[in-house]
């Protein structure tokens, strides 16, 4: 859960202006996920059931602003088109006591272990209890007897209370070698995890903490943990435990990668290493869906709102990503896709919306077509001659046809470096340590490999299959639809390029 006191420290940085009552039609996000109305921010409870994805996510039922948290909900078959529910968790206010619901995780508790299901498995959702009067966090959980529409809390409540004011954010789930349920919890000014076990999801016992490594800049927030195979070899799976953060650029992930014995979890790399999930400025609070199909591992993120106000909505989710772990020269690392139930119908959702290009020769500037800046773009370029090159977006134009505004999408090959550069659009809306944002890369062969999502108001760059992802937020004019490709330092070659026109998606 992201806390009062980081969203202020964090929006007071962005030189937000006063709050904005006019609607902005223009940053409302196309296929990324935005509820109708009013603040959202973590996504919670990520579960899967009977063909439906559903997301649960911190939600302010009654004003734009972070307040009043509660879950909101919404279901997708496809992870674009989303059908908004009613809240499912509600924020209660006795004449004493409010209790915000801040974030969690939820289960198919298949086999009714906890006792709490009526003629079904229920769902079981876990969640802090943030009581602002008390100065007190602590895990709750709740359960719903008709497929996650409705939740009643659990009467003995809570389930966990270390009579502590930062201790949050329990995401839980089956751990098949101990046969048992873990819950990761964040002991927040500790910098650390703590784990907890269970086997019938209402009693549970300590087994370890892990923390202080990698980034310690400030409190831990939303930990979970998951198994991934190494190179797609099952015979080799790793865990990986994620941590939000806030670090140099403000809210960021980091990742462990290690092994878990059903107690404790053992990094396999030098504690002082900081691995980063995302090397953009907005990427927060992510958490796998569970009971994905196939056993696949999505994970959905925040993406915290910038320095713009927007109307009547404000915050949005990340696209979904696959995740997997490869082996690089560095070690083995995390790669990011964006989910194939996306990708894998794009034909489908932009109803065959492409401008497709091939072995294109970039010298300098090469002007593409408009977008709609709701846009699916893939591109492979050969830098064997050329110094730098990319994609040049949200280009605007005086007059006189100049291009005065644009974003730059990059690659140095002298530098080894992926870069975002919003210096020409983004200056006093952006602070000025992120108005440029790189990730250090290494081309494949001289080729880059890039996909670059915009909607509207989210950009998020995946580079060389997803081992580098940079995510920013940006507030481009309505009028800044210039595409254009480029090239430094000699010639480069744009050997494919596919732009996909996402702005009336099926």
């Amino acid at each position: 859960m992201f806390k009062t006191k980081y969203i202020l420290a964090f929006l007071m940085c962005c030189s937000i202006s006063a709050f904005a009552q006019q609607p902005t039609p223009q940053w409302r996000p196309n296929y990324h996920f935005t509820a109708p109305s009013n603040w959202l921010n973590d996504p919670n409870g990520l579960i899967y059931l009977n063909g439906e994805y559903h997301l649960y996510y911190q939600y302010n039922p009654f004003e734009n602003k972070w307040g009043h948290m509660s879950w909101g909900h919404a279901t997708s078959k496809d992870l674009i088109n989303w059908k908004h529910l009613p809240v499912a968790i509600p924020e209660k206010i006795t004449n004493d006591t409010t209790t915000m619901i801040f974030s969690g995780s939820a289960v198919l508790d298949k086999y009714n272990v906890s006792g709490l299901g009526k003629g079904q498995a229920p769902v079981v959702a876990f969640y802090t209890a943030d009581l602002p009067k008390q100065r007190n966090e602590s895990q709750y959980m709740a359960y719903s007897n008709d497929g996650g529409l409705t939740f009643t809390n659990y009467a003995k409540n809570p389930i966990i209370d270390l009579n502590k004011k930062d201790f949050r954010d329990p995401n839980v789930w089956w751990h098949e070698a101990s046969q048992q349920w873990i819950m990761t919890v964040a002991m927040v000014d500790e910098h650390q995890v703590r784990f907890y076990g269970s086997k019938n999801l209402k009693d549970w016992t300590m087994l370890s903490d892990f923390g202080k490594q990698g980034n310690q800049g400030s409190g831990w927030e939303c930990p979970f943990m998951i198994p991934l195979a190494v190179d797609g070899n099952r015979d080799n799976t790793k865990w990986v435990l994620m941590i939000s953060l806030f670090g140099p650029k403000g809210p960021t992930m980091q990742y462990f990668v290690g092994n878990f014995d059903g107690k404790t979890f053992k990094n396999d790399n030098d504690g002082q290493l900081t691995l980063l999930v995302d090397d953009g400025d907005s990427f927060y609070a992510a958490i796998p869906w569970n009971n994905a199909p196939n056993d696949k591992r999505i994970l959905l993120g925040w993406l915290q709102p910038g320095g713009k106000e927007t109307f009547p909505w404000k915050g949005q989710m990340s696209i979904p990503r696959d995740l997997a772990l490869k082996t690089t020269p560095d070690g083995v690392r995390l790669f990011q896709q964006p989910s194939s139930v996306i990708a894998g119908n794009l034909k489908k959702i932009a109803q065959n919306r492409v401008v497709s290009k091939q072995h294109l020769l970039v010298d300098g500037e090469l002007k593409l077509d408009d977008i709609s800046n709701a846009n699916w773009i893939e591109a492979e370029f050969d830098l064997s001659n050329s110094k730098s090159a990319g994609i040049k977006l949200v280009q605007l134009k005086d007059g006189e046809g100049k291009v005065i505004k644009e974003i730059e999408v990059g690659y140095l090959a002298d530098k080894n470096e992926l870069y975002v550069d919003c210096s020409r659009s983004e200056k006093g809306v952006k602070n000025d340590k992120n108005i440029i944002q790189t990730a250090k890369l290494n081309a494949v062969g001289s080729k880059l490999k890039i996909q670059i999502l915009i909607d509207k108001s989210s950009l998020e760059v995946f580079a060389n299959e997803g081992e580098k992802v940079i995510t920013s937020m940006i507030f481009p004019d309505e009028k800044a639809t210039g595409l254009a490709a480029f090239s430094t330092g000699g010639k480069a070659v744009l050997n494919s390029l596919k732009v996909w026109d996402m702005s009336k998606r099926k």
